[in-house]
């Protein structure tokens, strides 16, 4: 008798167990949820699209010719013209006001000859004040082609016209003045130190400063008498020396004084 064999089955070889039949209102729910996500997804794509729709509006405007700087006042120019001024703050093409710095455009009217300080605001919409400081000549000295440089107590270079001005104390140095705008070089820079700091006690009186020699400066007066101040050093004293030897013994047409030595003042005569 042959021997029998038994062969099992695998589990799961059979056919799968029924699924459960979902609900059609979860399924509906479910449907529902997922369009609410989407419609609010549209909703801000349309939202952030119509945010920069509404920014690149408001930045064009603001950058077309209604809010350009075409109203331009000028306060406190005597010297320099409205176009120069103009031009040295930017402002020629009438930029947009949103575009105006200030802040530049002050350090640029600043370097015209005759400014000494400049500030700028920008006034809605379409307004800029300038408002300026100038400078105010202090010196006079010759110049090229027989013109006259204005300058100012800085060493500043404001102007060059054709006949001297009058009342300016005239300074006469190594060094020629540059064009308007530019300061006096390093040899002027003796005499304009004495030429800017004289006392009051007897400033009238001078009419000029001129830079003799290195280290040398001479004062021409009206009397007519010539003071010798030798360089830029202890000047307070020197001034007291003077001012003490105008107020002393009659002085007399063509006398020297030497205070290039302070506290050893010497007068002697032409």
């Amino acid at each position: 008798m042959s021997p029998t064999i038994t062969r099992s089955r695998p589990a799961g070889s059979g056919p799968p167990p029924p699924r459960a039949e979902v609900d059609p209102r979860i399924s509906a729910r479910r449907t529902e949820v997922s369009r609410q996500l989407g419609r609010r997804r549209l909703r801000w794509v349309a939202v952030a699209v119509a945010v920069v729709v509404v920014l690149f509006g408001v930045w064009s405007l603001l950058h077309s010719s209604l809010f350009s700087a075409r109203a331009l006042t000028i306060v406190g120019a005597a010297h320099e013209t409205a176009s120069r001024i103009e031009v040295a703050a930017g402002l020629q093409t009438h930029p947009p006001l949103l575009d105006v710095n200030p802040g530049a455009a002050a350090r640029g009217i600043e370097r015209l000859p005759w400014v000494r300080t400049a500030s700028v605001s920008t006034h809605w919409p379409d307004g800029v004040r300038v408002v300026v400081t100038e400078r105010v000549p202090d010196l006079v000295m010759a110049a090229a082609g027989g013109q006259w440089a204005e300058v100012d107590a800085d060493g500043r270079v404001l102007a060059d016209v054709a006949t001297r001005p009058p009342g300016l104390l005239q300074l006469v140095g190594p060094q020629a003045p540059g064009r308007p705008g530019t300061l006096l070089g390093s040899g002027d820079q003796m005499g304009l130190q004495i030429a800017s700091t004289l006392p009051p006690s007897f400033r009238a009186q001078v009419t000029g400063v001129t830079i003799e020699s290195a280290g040398f400066v001479q004062l021409a007066m009206n009397t007519p008498i010539l003071v010798d101040m030798g360089d830029a050093t202890q000047l307070h004293a020197k001034y007291e020396d003077v001012s003490a030897a105008l107020a002393g013994a009659p002085l007399h047409v063509g006398d020297v004084i030497d205070v290039s030595v302070p506290g050893a003042m010497t007068v002697t005569g032409p």
